[in-house]
């Protein structure tokens, strides 16, 4: 019974797609991986992803719960986002998704 409620249960995705000045990605590529460091319970991975060439970029992390996203916020995570938030070419934007539905490739 356990199996089953677990997947009835959904996880959720912070999405955040923006834009660093010039340059500054790779800048904002190592906070990010220092933010994503200080998340302990309910973390269940993360993507940062570039356009190629570009200083644009999109930032998906995977979460238990939308309360579980909300507890990782501490004091070190808001002074990486801190030093993150000058790097902005304009505030992104973002929002937090239900994943209702996930394929994973056939095994082979």
């Amino acid at each position: 019974m356990s199996e089953f409620l677990d997947f009835l249960r959904h996880q959720f995705a912070y999405v955040a797609v923006g834009e660093f000045k010039p340059g500054k990605f790779k800048a904002a590529e190592e906070l990010f991986e220092k933010a994503v460091a200080t998340y302990v319970t309910g973390f269940k991975g993360a993507y940062l992803l570039q356009l190629p060439n570009t200083d644009k970029g999109i930032a998906i992390v995977f979460w238990e719960s939308v309360d579980e996203m909300a507890a990782n916020h501490s004091e070190a995570y808001q002074e990486i986002l801190n030093k993150m938030t000058p790097l902005f070419a304009k505030i992104p934007d973002s929002d937090v998704y239900e994943i209702v539905t996930e394929i994973k490739p056939k095994s082979e």
